[in-house]
């Protein structure tokens, strides 16, 4: 069985991260979502309403599942038996970032190799870190996060 995480601070879940898990759910027998918590980073959202959400809007996928974790992705990774480690590129900038970090982590555990997956087109604009200054100026968020994501964030932040 081909097992792979996908990691991330996911704050919030975007359509981007939608459109790469769907591509990874189609290469992989399983889809380990890992939400990293990093009480240094100053998050939005919780990381329990980060896991609940994406439970959320992935519960009709089969063969995902979602955790939590502190630490090294890597070690996440040998942990949960995966021998992939899911990351998307939107453009160049970001694969040079990946990359580094894909090196890094081959030469922790030679045995987890990275794969680069890109989103479509329409969703190479989007970033969590966009999503969160639309927030803070209340606009639509129906472009840019699944649905149910958009309706909690809404609620939270009364709008």
């Amino acid at each position: 069985m081909k097992t792979a995480v996908y990691a991330g601070s996911f704050d919030p879940i975007t359509l981007g991260h939608t459109d790469i898990l769907k591509t990874g759910t189609e290469i992989f027998d399983k889809v380990l979502i890992a939400v990293a918590r990093n009480p240094e980073k100053n998050c939005l959202l919780t990381t329990e309403e980060r896991v609940r959400l994406i439970k959320e809007c992935t519960k009709n996928i089969s063969n995902v599942e979602v955790f939590s974790f502190e630490g090294l992705t890597v070690d996440f990774a040998k942990e949960h038996n995966a021998d992939f480690l899911i990351r998307g590129i939107r453009n160049s900038a970001d694969f040079e970032y990946e990359n580094n970090l894909a090196q890094i982590n081959l030469k922790l555990n030679k045995n987890i190799q990275t794969i680069y997956l890109t989103s479509s087109p329409e969703y190479n604009c989007i970033s969590s870190s966009a999503v969160r200054e639309l927030i803070l100026h209340k606009c639509s968020l129906s472009d840019f996060v699944p649905q149910e994501i958009a309706e909690y964030l809404y609620k939270k932040f009364n709008y």
